[in-house]
């Protein structure tokens, strides 16, 4: 694109091999990789095949089939038939290589914290 800086184009693609790289990355830009799967268990194969794990997203209209993929995928976040899982008061953090711990929410008031626990007798 032109213009100071480094840019790229919103960009969808399709066709996209379970085994591409792109699939393995996180890729903090706007590209959406489309891949096909035949099941949910392929699905969540492929989704929990990277070593990354800070947020995925799952659209589907089956209340029980999306409790079920959210369960299974290996991600500190999820977004479920949204685009943004942001919440100020949301813990905020991944999996896997992609972080440890939370920050924001209840969660993440823990890192902060020193847990005492004294076990006495008077």
């Amino acid at each position: 694109m032109d213009g100071r800086g480094y840019f790229f184009a919103p960009t969808v693609l399709a066709g996209v091999s379970g085994d591409a790289r792109l699939l393995r990355e996180e890729i903090f830009g706007p590209v959406a990789p489309i891949a096909a799967f035949s099941s949910d268990d392929d699905a969540l194969q492929a989704a929990n095949r990277t070593e990354y794990g800070l947020v995925a997203y799952v659209y589907t209209r089956d209340l029980a089939r999306a409790f079920r993929i959210c369960e299974g995928i290996e991600s500190g976040m999820v977004g479920l038939n949204q685009g943004i899982v942001s919440n100020p008061a949301a813990p905020f953090g991944g999996v896997k290589q992609s972080g440890f711990g939370r920050e924001g929410g209840f969660e993440g008031i823990g890192e902060y914290l020193e847990t005492k626990y004294v076990a006495m007798s008077w």
